[in-house]
């Protein structure tokens, strides 16, 4: 059955198409599997809540009738400002506005969150652009520019919120200087979500088309409910596609965790048991209370626009495992710098088990990538990663670089997990690519214009005397069973067929490695140099295999070689401009005399990769690679292979073009042009 909606129709009706409702909350209180909600164009404020769940054979299909044009938004426009002093405007708001939370008395809240920030899930909107919250009165009438922030000079759009207990009203100040708010859009935050069921188990939904905006949508860390602007809640088999996604005050869309009472932010109430240890908790809990393959994950996110979210553009802790994420331009993530955590990047998750990432293009964040825990199985291929670290005109100097190290993030971070994690096609174009606080990670046929960094720290917890080791998960094979917990040795990671390519840092960026060169600390060694050298110290299996002969049972001479590194397997990669190679790198490729340029140009129909890389890579200069060629990841025992165990040939590139022969090119692509399109 086709439901038709219409928020311009002359009145409500009964959900035909002559006589369609005027919300789709009237359409999702009587979708049932198979049905499909049609949705006209219009602006639609609400937050809706699908009651019904589809089924793998008969979904419930949401869609917007034409692309982009059906807008949700939890938010509403406010006129009736009134005008204090030049540019100062305030405004009185019935508190009975908010049929949900007040999100100007909530506070953002949660574990591994900055809690020195005063923030709440409210916000001012003027002309589509989030203004910036202040503590005081005085800073809105008096702002100081925020040179932490990607936009400095909107920093100065102040707003400040207090209640006036008397009139049960909310206040808000706001500084809009030349702009007079009741001539201009303004709206606030008054829903904290705009698409996402409050039941759980509400599953096998497909939403199309529509535009989603502006909700006070609170942080959102692995050991509490993670909510979202848009989101399946705890359930499967969800698709999201072709949406422009924007403006959630923390999360735009959430794959995450369901509400466990017993431990909801733990360890910023109780504080006497370690985030660390709560969040283990967390995941022993869900798999004796139903988290598995047959009944959550398995989602699709795909060809969505998802763009300036204050946390991130997706979020996810168990409830995303399985799915597929591909296809995706993410943006603007976090570039506000209003909020400040753990929980930060564009796209931040969780226990991706059997996930993968797929020609997304995620760029312009604090963070591009960043999979924390549990990322085994996972996979991230094809994708383009650029201006991921640090605004383009910031500045640095001893007076302010705890700020700039605050911002400072990288295309991916793998952290405190045992993988086996693959890596493979990426362009990575940042100045720092990898931040490696992992191990059992295989990275094949990447070009790679930025550092690794964090090679052998960032997996302990901040003791001062005390050992502090990080003891994670690994599972069953291509499920969610438990199968043990262990800490980090480092190491026992792959590097083949890639292409490093060391370019000119920015000054500033230059400024910053001078001035921590050699200050690494627990959770980066702030390396801005690019290649495998950072490995140098690390043993090849068959060093490593040595320590090894003879008798290892109990009462064999004590030894550390069970917790000494794990051995790095390097062949067959490329180094240009200065890229530095580990010198166990086999069969490597390094030129010492040629400039190779990578340029990103953004143009109407595309994003073009322009370089001269094809004048001096070498071509069929080492072996193909397969699941054979990577063996198994140290602590899980699995192999780098497809999620329904098959193995995989790394015979396509980038595009999916084949890679002839038995010998094949380094790097991404079968062959670089000059110029080509690769988002």
């Amino acid at each position: 059955m086709k439901i038709y909606v219409d928020a311009q129709a002359p009145f409500d009706g009964d959900g035909s198409k002559h006589r369609p409702f005027k919300t789709i909350q009237a359409a999702a209180d009587i979708a049932m599997p198979g049905d499909k909600v049609c949705v006209f164009p219009g602006i639609y404020r609400e937050n809706v809540n699908p009651k019904h769940a589809g089924t793998a054979d008969q979904r419930i299909v949401y869609e917007s009738v034409e692309p982009l044009k059906a807008i949700i938004t939890g938010a509403e426009v406010v006129k009736g400002w009134e005008k204090t002093a030049d540019g100062i405007w305030q405004v009185k708001i019935p508190n009975s506005m908010f049929s949900e939370r007040n999100p100007y008395t909530t506070k953002i809240f949660g574990d591994w969150f900055d809690a020195r920030i005063l923030a709440h899930t409210g916000e001012v909107y003027l002309n589509d652009k989030a203004l910036y919250e202040v503590n005081t009165l005085a800073e809105v009438k008096q702002p100081v520019r925020n040179e932490k922030s990607w936009d400095p000079d909107f920093t100065i759009y102040t707003w400040y919120t207090e209640q006036d207990a008397d009139t049960d009203e909310t206040i808000i100040y706001a500084n809009f200087h030349d702009f007079d708010p009741n001539q201009e859009n303004v709206e606030i935050n008054v829903r904290q979500s705009c698409f996402y069921p409050q039941a759980e188990g509400i599953g096998y939904i497909t939403l199309k088309g529509f535009g989603i905006t502006k909700a006070a949508t609170q942080w959102a860390p692995p050991t509490a409910y993670q909510e979202g602007m848009v989101g399946p809640h705890w359930s499967k088999g969800w698709i999201i596609e072709e949406c422009e996604i924007s403006h959630s005050k923390c999360s735009g869309i959430s794959l995450g965790k369901y509400l466990q009472p017993n431990n909801d932010n733990k360890w910023s109430k109780w504080k006497y048991k370690d985030g660390t240890q709560t969040e283990r908790d967390v995941i022993c809990q869900a798999s004796y209370e139903g988290w598995d393959k047959e009944h959550i994950g398995s989602h699709i996110v795909r060809r969505n626009r998802i763009h300036d979210c204050g946390q991130t553009g997706i979020v996810g802790h168990l409830g995303g495992v399985f799915s597929l994420i591909e296809e995706n331009d993410i943006y603007n993530i976090n570039i506000r710098q209003n909020l400040v955590g753990a929980e930060i990047g564009g796209i931040k998750m969780h226990a991706a088990i059997d996930v993968i990432y797929r020609h997304n293009h995620i760029h312009h964040c604090t963070r591009g990538l960043w999979l924390d825990w549990q990322a085994q199985g996972t996979r991230v291929t094809q994708n383009v990663f650029d201006h991921n670290s640090l605004p383009e005109h910031f500045e640095v100097g001893e007076e302010n670089v705890g700020d700039v190290l605050q911002g400072l993030g990288e295309d991916m971070w793998v952290e405190v997990s045992h993988g086996p994690t693959l890596i493979d096609n990426n362009l990575f174009l940042s100045e720092r690519s990898i931040r490696f606080a992992a191990q059992g990670i295989a990275m094949v046929h990447n070009l790679i214009a930025g550092s690794f960094t964090a090679v052998g720290v960032g997996t302990d917890n901040n003791s001062v005397n005390l050992p502090s080791n990080r003891f994670t998960p690994y599972h069953e094979h291509h499920g969610t069973k438990v199968m043990g917990f262990m800490t980090f040795q480092h190491g026992d990671n792959r590097f083949y067929n890639n292409v490093f390519v060391q370019q000119e840092l920015r000054p500033e960026m230059q400024k910053l490695a001078e001035l921590m060169h050699d200050k690494p600390d627990a959770w980066d060694t702030y390396n801005f140099k690019v290649g495998t050298q950072p490995f140098e110290e690390y043993p090849t299996f068959e060093e490593w295999n040595r320590q090894f002969d003879g008798y290892c049972g109990i009462y064999a001479p004590n030894s550390d070689h069970y917790y000494n590194h794990l051995p790095v397997w390097s062949a067959g990669n490329a180094y240009f401009n200065g890229a530095q190679s580990c010198s166990k790198d086999q069969n490597r490729f390094v030129d010492e005399k040629d400039q190779v340029v990578l340029e990103l140009e953004k143009r109407a129909d595309g994003l073009y990769l322009k370089t001269n890389l094809a004048d001096f890579l070498p071509q069929d200069n080492d072996a193909k690679i397969a699941t054979a060629t990577l063996g198994m990841a140290f602590e899980p025992e699995e192999r780098y292979e497809n999620p329904d165990g098959t193995p995989i040939v790394f015979d396509a590139d980038f595009f999916g073009n084949h890679r002839d022969g038995a010998k094949v090119t380094a790097g991404p692509l079968v062959k670089f042009q000059a110029e080509q399109r690769v988002f």
